[in-house]
Protein backbone atom coordinates (compact mmCIF):
# COMPACT_ATOMS: atom_id res chain seq x y z
CA UNK A 1 0.00 0.00 0.00
CA UNK A 2 0.89 3.67 -0.26
CA UNK A 3 0.79 5.49 3.05
CA UNK A 4 0.50 9.25 3.58
CA UNK A 5 3.02 9.50 6.36
CA UNK A 6 3.79 12.87 7.91
CA UNK A 7 6.44 14.50 5.64
CA UNK A 8 8.84 14.81 8.56
CA UNK A 9 9.22 11.01 8.56
CA UNK A 10 10.20 10.82 4.88
CA UNK A 11 13.93 10.58 5.56
CA UNK A 12 13.43 7.63 7.91
CA UNK A 13 10.67 5.46 6.50
CA UNK A 14 12.66 3.96 3.62
CA UNK A 15 15.41 2.75 5.98
CA UNK A 16 13.13 1.04 8.48
CA UNK A 17 12.38 -2.68 8.60
CA UNK A 18 8.96 -3.95 7.56
CA UNK A 19 8.35 -7.69 7.81
CA UNK A 20 10.65 -9.20 10.42
CA UNK A 21 11.12 -12.67 8.95
CA UNK A 22 13.45 -13.58 11.81
CA UNK A 23 10.39 -13.63 14.07
CA UNK A 24 9.55 -17.07 12.73
CA UNK A 25 12.77 -18.49 14.20
CA UNK A 26 13.11 -18.58 18.00
CA UNK A 27 16.91 -18.65 17.81
CA UNK A 28 16.92 -15.60 15.57
CA UNK A 29 14.62 -13.77 17.98
CA UNK A 30 17.01 -14.40 20.84
CA UNK A 31 19.97 -13.24 18.72
CA UNK A 32 18.15 -10.07 17.67
CA UNK A 33 17.85 -8.94 21.28
CA UNK A 34 21.54 -8.07 21.30
CA UNK A 35 21.52 -6.45 17.83
CA UNK A 36 23.43 -3.14 18.17
CA UNK A 37 21.14 -1.55 15.57
CA UNK A 38 18.32 -1.62 18.10
CA UNK A 39 20.37 0.32 20.63
CA UNK A 40 21.34 2.77 17.88
CA UNK A 41 17.70 3.27 16.94
CA UNK A 42 16.64 3.89 20.54
CA UNK A 43 19.66 6.04 21.30
CA UNK A 44 22.02 5.90 24.27
CA UNK A 45 22.54 8.88 26.50
CA UNK A 46 24.10 9.82 29.81
CA UNK A 47 22.15 9.37 33.02
CA UNK A 48 20.24 12.36 34.33
CA UNK A 49 21.75 13.98 37.41
CA UNK A 50 18.34 14.47 39.05
CA UNK A 51 17.42 10.77 39.17
CA UNK A 52 18.73 7.91 41.30
CA UNK A 53 18.35 4.41 39.90
CA UNK A 54 19.01 0.95 41.24
CA UNK A 55 18.23 -2.61 40.27
CA UNK A 56 16.67 -5.01 42.74
CA UNK A 57 15.10 -8.46 42.73
CA UNK A 58 11.51 -8.96 43.89
CA UNK A 59 9.48 -12.09 44.70
CA UNK A 60 7.73 -13.75 41.79
CA UNK A 61 3.97 -14.14 41.52
CA UNK A 62 2.41 -17.21 43.16
CA UNK A 63 5.74 -18.90 43.82
CA UNK A 64 7.18 -18.06 40.41
CA UNK A 65 10.79 -17.06 39.82
CA UNK A 66 12.14 -13.80 41.19
CA UNK A 67 11.88 -10.73 38.98
CA UNK A 68 14.43 -7.99 38.39
CA UNK A 69 13.11 -4.44 38.45
CA UNK A 70 14.85 -1.10 38.03
CA UNK A 71 13.72 1.60 40.45
CA UNK A 72 14.03 5.29 39.55
CA UNK A 73 13.65 7.89 42.30
CA UNK A 74 13.66 11.68 41.80
CA UNK A 75 16.35 13.43 43.83
CA UNK A 76 14.55 16.74 44.18
CA UNK A 77 11.05 15.63 45.20
CA UNK A 78 10.10 14.53 48.69
CA UNK A 79 7.74 11.74 49.70
CA UNK A 80 4.99 10.80 49.43
CA UNK A 81 5.58 10.18 45.74
CA UNK A 82 3.25 8.98 43.01
CA UNK A 83 4.50 5.89 41.20
CA UNK A 84 4.43 4.43 37.71
CA UNK A 85 4.91 0.72 37.06
CA UNK A 86 6.46 0.83 33.58
CA UNK A 87 6.34 -2.14 31.17
CA UNK A 88 8.53 -2.05 28.06
CA UNK A 89 7.40 -3.07 24.59
CA UNK A 90 8.87 -5.43 22.02
CA UNK A 91 6.05 -7.64 20.77
CA UNK A 92 6.31 -9.87 23.87
CA UNK A 93 9.54 -11.16 22.28
CA UNK A 94 12.12 -8.40 22.65
CA UNK A 95 12.87 -5.26 24.61
CA UNK A 96 14.44 -4.70 28.01
CA UNK A 97 14.65 -2.39 30.97
CA UNK A 98 17.96 -1.07 29.63
CA UNK A 99 16.42 -0.06 26.31
CA UNK A 100 13.82 2.09 28.08
CA UNK A 101 16.22 3.54 30.62
CA UNK A 102 16.17 7.04 29.11
CA UNK A 103 12.38 7.43 28.93
CA UNK A 104 11.98 6.02 32.43
CA UNK A 105 14.47 8.56 33.79
CA UNK A 106 12.49 11.29 32.04
CA UNK A 107 9.20 10.11 33.51
CA UNK A 108 10.78 10.01 36.95
CA UNK A 109 12.28 13.49 36.79
CA UNK A 110 9.56 15.31 34.89
CA UNK A 111 6.66 13.79 36.82
CA UNK A 112 8.36 13.79 40.21
CA UNK A 113 7.38 10.14 40.44
CA UNK A 114 9.01 6.89 41.47
CA UNK A 115 9.20 4.59 38.44
CA UNK A 116 9.54 0.81 38.59
CA UNK A 117 10.52 -0.79 35.28
CA UNK A 118 10.05 -4.56 35.00
CA UNK A 119 12.49 -7.00 33.36
CA UNK A 120 9.81 -9.55 32.53
CA UNK A 121 10.40 -12.92 30.88
CA UNK A 122 10.05 -12.96 27.10
CA UNK A 123 8.49 -15.36 24.62
CA UNK A 124 9.06 -17.72 22.90
CA UNK A 125 11.13 -19.19 25.75
CA UNK A 126 8.53 -18.03 28.27
CA UNK A 127 5.01 -17.83 26.80
CA UNK A 128 1.94 -16.45 28.58
CA UNK A 129 1.43 -16.09 31.51
CA UNK A 130 5.13 -15.74 32.44
CA UNK A 131 5.60 -12.13 31.35
CA UNK A 132 2.28 -11.02 32.80
CA UNK A 133 3.00 -12.70 36.14
CA UNK A 134 6.38 -10.94 36.32
CA UNK A 135 4.75 -7.56 35.69
CA UNK A 136 2.07 -8.23 38.28
CA UNK A 137 4.79 -9.27 40.76
CA UNK A 138 6.38 -5.86 40.20
CA UNK A 139 3.09 -4.16 41.06
CA UNK A 140 2.60 -6.23 44.21
CA UNK A 141 6.15 -5.48 45.36
CA UNK A 142 5.73 -1.77 44.67
CA UNK A 143 2.50 -1.60 46.64
CA UNK A 144 3.77 -3.79 49.51
CA UNK A 145 6.91 -1.67 49.91
CA UNK A 146 5.23 1.69 49.45
CA UNK A 147 6.15 2.96 52.92
CA UNK A 148 9.83 2.11 52.45
CA UNK A 149 9.83 3.59 48.94
CA UNK A 150 7.98 6.74 49.99
CA UNK A 151 5.06 6.05 47.66
CA UNK A 152 1.46 7.15 48.04
CA UNK A 153 -0.55 3.97 47.35
CA UNK A 154 -3.52 5.98 46.09
CA UNK A 155 -1.38 7.28 43.21
CA UNK A 156 0.08 4.19 41.52
CA UNK A 157 -0.36 3.88 37.74
CA UNK A 158 0.64 1.23 35.23
CA UNK A 159 1.77 1.99 31.70
CA UNK A 160 3.80 1.08 28.69
CA UNK A 161 3.90 1.00 24.92
CA UNK A 162 3.02 -1.63 22.32
CA UNK A 163 3.25 -5.06 24.00
CA UNK A 164 3.96 -3.09 27.19
CA UNK A 165 0.63 -1.33 26.71
CA UNK A 166 -1.10 -4.68 26.29
CA UNK A 167 0.59 -6.06 29.39
CA UNK A 168 -0.36 -2.91 31.30
CA UNK A 169 -4.01 -3.48 30.40
CA UNK A 170 -3.66 -7.11 31.47
CA UNK A 171 -2.05 -6.12 34.79
CA UNK A 172 -5.02 -3.83 35.46
CA UNK A 173 -7.42 -6.71 34.72
CA UNK A 174 -5.47 -9.14 36.90
CA UNK A 175 -5.33 -6.67 39.79
CA UNK A 176 -9.09 -6.20 39.53
CA UNK A 177 -9.86 -9.90 39.34
CA UNK A 178 -7.52 -10.91 42.18
CA UNK A 179 -8.49 -8.04 44.44
CA UNK A 180 -4.89 -6.88 44.18
CA UNK A 181 -3.26 -3.47 44.54
CA UNK A 182 -5.46 -0.58 43.47
CA UNK A 183 -4.36 1.38 40.41
CA UNK A 184 -5.28 4.99 39.82
CA UNK A 185 -4.62 4.93 36.06
CA UNK A 186 -3.64 2.80 33.07
CA UNK A 187 -1.46 4.47 30.43
CA UNK A 188 -1.71 2.47 27.20
CA UNK A 189 0.43 3.73 24.32
CA UNK A 190 -0.14 1.96 20.97
CA UNK A 191 -1.23 -1.16 22.90
CA UNK A 192 -1.12 -4.73 21.55
CA UNK A 193 -4.40 -6.18 22.80
CA UNK A 194 -6.08 -8.59 20.38
CA UNK A 195 -4.75 -11.95 19.16
CA UNK A 196 -7.62 -12.45 16.69
CA UNK A 197 -6.14 -10.00 14.14
CA UNK A 198 -9.54 -9.24 12.65
CA UNK A 199 -9.68 -5.42 12.71
CA UNK A 200 -9.58 -3.35 9.52
CA UNK A 201 -6.19 -1.84 10.33
CA UNK A 202 -4.72 -5.27 11.07
CA UNK A 203 -6.08 -6.61 7.78
CA UNK A 204 -4.82 -3.64 5.75
CA UNK A 205 -1.37 -2.83 7.11
CA UNK A 206 0.71 -5.79 5.97
CA UNK A 207 3.88 -3.88 5.03
CA UNK A 208 4.03 -0.86 7.34
CA UNK A 209 7.42 -0.03 8.88
CA UNK A 210 8.39 -1.26 12.33
CA UNK A 211 5.20 -3.29 12.86
CA UNK A 212 2.67 -4.92 10.56
CA UNK A 213 0.33 -7.88 10.34
CA UNK A 214 3.03 -10.54 9.67
CA UNK A 215 4.94 -9.35 12.73
CA UNK A 216 1.77 -9.42 14.81
CA UNK A 217 1.02 -12.98 13.71
CA UNK A 218 4.39 -14.24 14.94
CA UNK A 219 4.19 -12.13 18.09
CA UNK A 220 0.94 -13.78 19.17
CA UNK A 221 2.00 -17.26 18.09
CA UNK A 222 5.06 -17.10 20.30
CA UNK A 223 3.41 -15.34 23.22
CA UNK A 224 0.35 -17.59 23.42
CA UNK A 225 2.20 -20.84 22.73
CA UNK A 226 -0.22 -23.75 22.95
CA UNK A 227 -3.13 -21.34 23.40
CA UNK A 228 -2.62 -19.77 19.98
CA UNK A 229 -5.57 -20.17 17.62
CA UNK A 230 -7.95 -21.33 20.33
CA UNK A 231 -11.28 -19.72 21.16
CA UNK A 232 -10.63 -19.85 24.90
CA UNK A 233 -7.61 -17.52 25.00
CA UNK A 234 -7.83 -15.79 28.42
CA UNK A 235 -8.52 -12.07 28.39
CA UNK A 236 -5.54 -11.54 30.66
CA UNK A 237 -3.50 -12.68 27.65
CA UNK A 238 -5.46 -10.64 25.09
CA UNK A 239 -7.42 -7.92 26.91
CA UNK A 240 -9.64 -7.16 23.89
CA UNK A 241 -11.39 -10.47 24.60
CA UNK A 242 -12.70 -9.23 27.96
CA UNK A 243 -16.49 -8.83 27.95
CA UNK A 244 -16.69 -6.83 31.20
CA UNK A 245 -14.23 -3.98 31.74
CA UNK A 246 -16.11 -2.39 34.61
CA UNK A 247 -14.17 -1.61 37.75
CA UNK A 248 -10.93 -0.79 35.92
CA UNK A 249 -8.99 2.44 36.50
CA UNK A 250 -9.30 5.39 34.10
CA UNK A 251 -7.25 5.06 30.94
CA UNK A 252 -5.35 6.96 28.30
CA UNK A 253 -4.95 5.21 24.95
CA UNK A 254 -2.89 6.44 22.01
CA UNK A 255 -2.90 4.99 18.50
CA UNK A 256 -1.04 5.74 15.27
CA UNK A 257 -2.81 6.20 11.94
CA UNK A 258 -0.83 3.61 9.96
CA UNK A 259 -0.33 1.04 12.69
CA UNK A 260 -2.02 -2.37 12.46
CA UNK A 261 -2.71 -2.03 16.20
CA UNK A 262 -4.69 1.17 15.62
CA UNK A 263 -8.22 -0.22 15.60
CA UNK A 264 -7.84 -2.59 18.54
CA UNK A 265 -6.72 0.37 20.64
CA UNK A 266 -9.71 2.43 19.54
CA UNK A 267 -12.12 -0.45 20.09
CA UNK A 268 -10.70 -1.10 23.55
CA UNK A 269 -11.24 2.55 24.42
CA UNK A 270 -14.87 2.29 23.28
CA UNK A 271 -15.36 -0.90 25.30
CA UNK A 272 -13.96 0.77 28.42
CA UNK A 273 -16.31 3.72 27.92
CA UNK A 274 -19.23 1.34 27.42
CA UNK A 275 -18.49 -0.20 30.82
CA UNK A 276 -18.22 3.12 32.61
CA UNK A 277 -14.45 3.59 32.66
CA UNK A 278 -13.22 7.14 31.89
CA UNK A 279 -10.97 7.15 28.81
CA UNK A 280 -8.93 9.69 26.89
CA UNK A 281 -8.18 8.53 23.34
CA UNK A 282 -5.82 10.18 20.87
CA UNK A 283 -5.04 8.89 17.39
CA UNK A 284 -2.11 10.68 15.81
CA UNK A 285 -2.25 11.42 12.06
CA UNK A 286 0.47 10.53 9.58
CA UNK A 287 2.20 8.24 12.06
CA UNK A 288 3.21 4.57 12.23
CA UNK A 289 4.15 2.16 14.99
CA UNK A 290 7.29 3.51 16.61
CA UNK A 291 7.27 6.81 14.74
CA UNK A 292 7.68 8.64 18.05
CA UNK A 293 11.34 7.54 17.99
CA UNK A 294 12.04 10.04 15.20
CA UNK A 295 12.15 13.83 15.52
CA UNK A 296 8.96 15.50 14.33
CA UNK A 297 6.33 17.93 15.50
CA UNK A 298 3.78 15.16 15.95
CA UNK A 299 6.23 13.09 18.03
CA UNK A 300 6.93 16.10 20.27
CA UNK A 301 3.19 16.64 20.62
CA UNK A 302 2.73 13.01 21.61
CA UNK A 303 5.49 13.21 24.21
CA UNK A 304 4.15 16.46 25.68
CA UNK A 305 0.67 15.00 25.89
CA UNK A 306 1.93 11.82 27.56
CA UNK A 307 3.61 13.86 30.29
CA UNK A 308 0.55 16.08 30.73
CA UNK A 309 -1.78 13.08 30.97
CA UNK A 310 0.40 11.28 33.52
CA UNK A 311 0.99 14.44 35.53
CA UNK A 312 -2.75 14.93 35.84
CA UNK A 313 -3.41 11.27 36.64
CA UNK A 314 -0.73 11.17 39.35
CA UNK A 315 -1.62 14.48 40.98
CA UNK A 316 -2.48 14.47 44.71
CA UNK A 317 -6.11 13.65 45.43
Amino acid sequence: MTYTFDPEFAAHVGMLPTVGEHLSDPAAIVASRSDPRIAALLGVRADRDDVDKRDTVVPGHAGGPEVTVRVYTPRTVTAPLPALLYIHGGGFLMGSVAEMDGPCQDYCAELGALVVSVEYRLAPEHPYPAGLHDCYAGLVWLHSNADHLGVDTTRIAVGGGSAGGGLSAAVALLARDLGGPALCFQFLQIPELDDRLETASMQQFVDTPMWNRPNAEWSWKHYLGELHGRDDVPYTAAPSRCQDLSGLPPAYISTMEFDPLRDEGILYALALLRDGVPVELHSYPGTFHGSSLFPSAVARRERDEALAVLRRALAPR
